[in-house]
């Protein structure tokens, strides 16, 4: 049996807590959380370090054109694994395989997963009627030689938070229905125009309001590559379901890191668009946010480019979305081969210092090799980053409070006691305290404005950690760790707080075989760069998808014998 992590609270304790907390003791509580998490001290900073209440939250760009003479690489390699978009292409034109024997095999591998003890199943529930039929329109596109775009047979998976018609939008709850969404999410609607196959839903932490991959009221499947490590969230089970090879890409949903934290802590390659470019109409946060974002995990950069090309551009039913310029899917696609010859990678030193030893030498490592392949790296100092997180964790929680207002109200003890302690200590923010993190919102936004405007990217560590371990007891039953969830958040925040899309790749593994990311944040609008730069890191070698000990190769009858449990460490 593992020891308890230092700093961890769970079991009766956490209950206990949890209850506590319902009494007139909570604002207690409350400021002792508000002060582990620097959220009392947003109210110190000076006025000369804030700016005016903002008006809207349409990201800032900082530069009209971010472009650069191509290199004009051309595609990426192709190797046995993973198998990405580009693999399912090649094999459905050579007629090595056919989107029936592809969806069969990932419905298969995802239902062999899910009897895994401890959980590794990334899938929730099945589309599988409708993916079937999916499947045989996308083969007769194909016999017929007018497919509708890379996607095209492609199977891929949808976090619960997003609409999917026929099965219940429940957000990672124990408490709300089961009832079936009326229509497919925009996003969905566009994939699967692109001729892509929804496989079904893959399961998320409780509301989206953890980063850790647990949830008492689902079987949340274990880090990819160890089962007795949590999977990072929100977005958990869509990153297990790309990491473990079930899916090429996957949908999830990013407000503080959602979708790279787990990308980062399974391996494999995350995109944060930019706020607005991605409509969110048909997403479970119905009262709506201003950090939200829709975006993919992948096999490959190339992945991440599929899906924005599919998916980007305005739509009627979100307002922020109208807000952007129109996007033109080919840059996204031709972005894989640009290179980074010109390239200027703001480093703040300060940051990266704050990181451990083993995120930050791997992530300069790779960094490096951006730089022998022509980037410059441009010491840069964004002064309120330090700030983000705390400024996040009020913004991202009063929103959310208000989108559960339900959840708190009536269905207070049916959530997790972890997400109860949570709520509770949300509900004792002060209308001033939550003005005031949009202030120093505001002024993160026109300082990274700045920087911006002379650098095309910026670089900092994905997580200042790798995957934290978990118990049986800890994931059944929830837990609070406001340490690990703070080395978890931390660098999440800056690209949370100005809208800026934000890419993750997997640059190595910790001294015990845990994968580690390198995050890369652009201009608004400008994923571009950001593709690019994951890109040629992947290219060069920097960056790579390692294969875990529970993938099974989707083009390959899976072996006999491979879902049965690993044995504990």
């Amino acid at each position: 049996m593992r020891k308890r992590t230092k700093g961890r609270l769970s079991g009766t304790a956490l209950r206990a807590l949890a209850g506590v907390a319902r009494t007139p003791v909570r604002p207690v509580l409350a400021q002792l959380l508000r002060r582990q998490l620097g959220v009392d001290a947003l109210g110190d900073l000076p006025e000369e370090k804030k700016a005016p209440l903002p008006l809207d939250v349409v990201p800032v760009q900082a530069q009209p054109s971010h472009e650069r003479p191509s290199a004009d690489l051309g595609a990426l390699a192709s190797g046995e694994w993973p198998r990405t978009v580009r693999d399912y292409v090649h094999a459905y034109r050579t007629g090595t395989l056919s989107p029936e024997a592809v969806l069969d095999r990932a419905l298969s591998t995802a239902r062999r997963l899910s009897t895994c003890s401890p959980p590794r199943g990334p899938l929730l529930s099945y589309d599988t009627d409708r993916a079937l039929a999916a499947a045989r329109e996308s083969a007769e596109r194909l016999a017929s030689g007018t497919p509708r775009s890379d996607l095209e047979g492609v199977p891929i998976a949808i976090e619960e938070d997003v609409d999917v018609e026929g099965l219940p939008t429940r957000h990672g709850s124990g408490w709300r229905p089961n009832t079936p969404a009326v229509r497919d999410a925009v996003t969905v609607e566009r994939l699967r125009r692109a001729g892509a196959i929804v496989i079904g839903q893959t399961p998320m932490t409780e509301h989206g309001l953890s980063p850790f991959g647990a949830n008492p009221h689902r079987s949340m499947p274990r880090n990819a590559h160890d089962a007795h490590r949590l999977a990072g969230g929100s977005s958990t089970g869509s990153a297990v379901a790309v990491a473990s090879g079930v899916v090429p890409l996957a949908l999830g949903s990013d407000a503080g890191g959602g979708v790279r934290i787990p990308a980062a802590l399974n391996g494999v390659f995350g995109l944060k668009p930019t706020f607005g470019r991605v409509p969110l109409a048909g997403h479970a946060l119905r009262a709506g946010s201003t950090v939200a974002t829709i975006g993919p995990m992948g096999a490959s950069s190339h992945d991440l480019a599929c899906f924005l090309a599919a998916t980007a551009g305005a739509d009627a039913r979100d307002a922020a979305s109208n807000q952007q310029p129109r996007p033109d899917p080919a840059v996204f696609l031709a972005s894989i081969g640009r290179g980074v010859r010109g390239l200027r990678i703001g480093i703040d030193e300060r940051e990266w210092a704050a990181a451990p030893a083993t995120p930050a030498s791997l992530g300069r490592a790779a960094l490096a090799a951006l730089e022998r392949d022509g980037a410059t790296l441009v010491p840069i100092h964004v002064p309120l980053s330090s700030r983000a997180p705390a400024a996040s964790y009020v913004t991202i929680g009063v929103e959310t409070l208000t989108a559960l207002r339900e959840a708190f109200t009536l269905h207070l003890k049916e959530l997790g006691p972890d997400l109860q302690l949570v709520l509770l200590a949300i509900s004792e923010l002060s209308g001033t305290e939550f003005l005031e993190a949009q202030r120093l919102r505001a002024a993160l936004r026109l300082e990274v404005a700045a920087v911006l405007g002379a650098v095309d990217v910026l670089a900092l560590p994905t997580t200042a950690r790798a995957a934290p371990p978990v118990t049986d007891h800890e994931a059944s039953r929830g837990f609070a760790d406001p340490i690990a969830l703070d080395a978890l958040w931390r660098y999440s925040a800056l690209a949370d707080l100005t809208g800026l899309p934000a890419g993750t790749a997997p640059v190595g593994m910790d001294e015990v075989g845990l994968p580690l990311g390198l995050q890369i944040v652009g201009d608004a609008w400008d994923e571009a760069s950001v593709l690019a730069v994951l890109a040629h890191l992947e290219r060069s070698g920097a960056a790579r998808v390692r294969r875990p000990s529970i993938a099974v190769d989707p083009f390959s009858p899976p072996p006999a014998g491979w879902s049965r449990a690993p044995p504990p460490p």
